[in-house]
């Protein structure tokens, strides 16, 4: 509508401008059809008509028309319909021979590894929602977007999530996703023979693609050469908007071995972290596994697997495997709570075994000088709701309890005040660094009491 528009004010200055006869035969059967990018293209009804336009005489008054109505750097340009409709054959024919082009050189992602099939909670929904985010407008913002937490947490899984999307909803992009130690290979094999052109194939591979996800860069750190081909890698892509998604085991600040100007780059975008998921999540991944490998579990063997104390959901996910098979070496369809308990009697025989919810307490208490009746207590002093928000957290943290056996401890409260506790606490972490500090010292002493 508002293209017609403008047209029509077009028409209006050419009328006076053209002689009646070039603007009735000619210009005032032309036809707007599509205007972006500075390029307004425009129908003539007949091949004669397109080449009278194109005329010097007319095709000049054309232009200074259209551009005082336009913009003053518009680019006109006359078609008919033959020519226009063949202009976009040639277009599809070049998006295929790209989409297909880019099929050769894309990245194989894990089929198994989808956005649909991960598991969301509290530990890592904000690096989810970022990636899903990434995924739809890649290289628009979140640039470039920083992920990193410990082994077998479900980076790997949201990489190839980004991969499998992308070649859904957009395959004539080109994406790669590469390890740390693939892309260092790669260029210590480009650089071997330097009269080769094994330097410009790795430069073009890499550089020619409008994602790069790189895994474990991590391993980047003291390999001096690989940091600054690096370093121009990611340039090029950056000034290009190509979008780059880097994972790691550690924060961009704690890479102590990595040259500032790559540190401050990766600090440059959104920059998040992936925790070990809390008993809720443990449960709905174990529920999930259960599911794709056709597991039949009791819910009391899930809640007993989940608060098991792992480092991982690799970890997690072993645990479950090892309960499932010792239940088939019985002969049994059902994996049953006692089933567990016997498969998993000689698991996690470490010095976390003795830490329990009154030894928490009791440390707290010590260290906060407070009284345990006063903190499990209902008293809403000051001087007790910090200690019992600590206490709460740190249970929670380091037993996984569920938030309802905790409320049991507290006084019987309502799972959403424990939920409020904790939390309040996980916020704090993210802001003070004053809290950081005191959690460690408590679970310092908590390990040693």
């Amino acid at each position: 509508m508002l293209l017609d528009q403008q047209w029509k004010k077009v028409l209006n200055r050419l009328e006076n401008e053209l002689t009646a006869v070039n603007y009735d035969l000619w210009v005032s059967s032309l036809s707007p059809i599509q205007y972006a990018n500075d390029e307004l293209i425009l129908m003539a009804p007949s091949v004669t008509a397109k080449n009278q336009v194109n005329q010097v005489n007319i095709f000049e008054k054309l232009t200074r028309a259209v551009r005082a109505e336009f913009t003053p750097y518009t680019f006109v340009r006359v078609t008919d319909r033959d020519e226009y409709e063949e202009s976009l054959r040639h277009q599809d024919e070049e998006f295929e021979k790209t989409v297909k082009e880019n099929s050769n050189l894309k990245s194989k992602f894990n089929k198994k590894y989808t956005f649909e099939n991960f598991v969301v909670g509290k530990s890592n929904q904000v690096v989810c929602a970022a990636m899903h985010s990434v995924a739809e407008n890649p290289g628009k913002k979140f640039n470039p977007l920083f992920i990193y937490g410990g082994v077998g947490l479900g980076k790997t899984h949201l990489l190839h999530a980004v991969g499998n999307y992308l070649n859904e909803h957009r395959p004539e992009l080109n994406v790669m996703y590469v390890s740390c130690e693939k892309f260092i290979n790669d260029y210590v094999e480009s650089v071997k023979n330097v009269k080769s052109a094994n330097t410009s194939d790795f430069r073009d591979k890499y550089r020619n693609v409008d994602v790069l996800m790189v895994d474990d860069i991590q391993f980047i750190s003291n390999k001096m050469s690989t940091q600054e081909e690096f370093f121009n890698t990611y340039n090029e892509l950056y000034q290009n908007n190509k979008q780059i998604i880097i994972a790691s085991d550690r924060p961009p600040k704690e890479m102590s071995a990595l040259e500032e100007r790559l540190r401050s780059r990766f600090s440059s975008g959104l920059v998040q972290d992936i925790q070990m998921p809390d008993y809720e999540t443990k449960v709905a991944i174990l529920k999930m596994k259960c599911a794709e490998e056709g597991f039949l579990i009791d819910n009391d063997v899930l809640d007993f697997i989940a608060l098991k104390d792992c480092d991982s959901i690799r970890d997690l996910e072993g645990i479950l495997s090892k309960v499932t098979f010792y239940a088939s070496l019985l002969g049994k369809n059902s994996t049953s709570l006692e089933d567990a308990r016997e498969a998993l009697k000689d698991y996690g025989e470490s010095e976390k075994t003795n830490v329990d919810a009154d030894k928490i307490i009791n440390v707290v208490c010590d260290f906060f000088k407070v009284n345990k009746e006063d903190l499990v207590g209902s008293k809403r002093n000051k001087e007790f709701v910090e200690p019992r928000q600590m206490c709460i957290y740190l249970i929670n943290d380091m037993l996984n309890m569920p938030l309802t056996a905790i409320g049991s401890i507290f006084g019987g409260r309502d799972h959403t005040t424990i939920m409020h506790a904790r939390d309040k606490i996980n916020e704090q972490l993210k802001t003070n660094p004053h809290t950081k500090v005191l959690v460690n010292d408590i679970k310092s002493r908590i390990s040693k009491a």
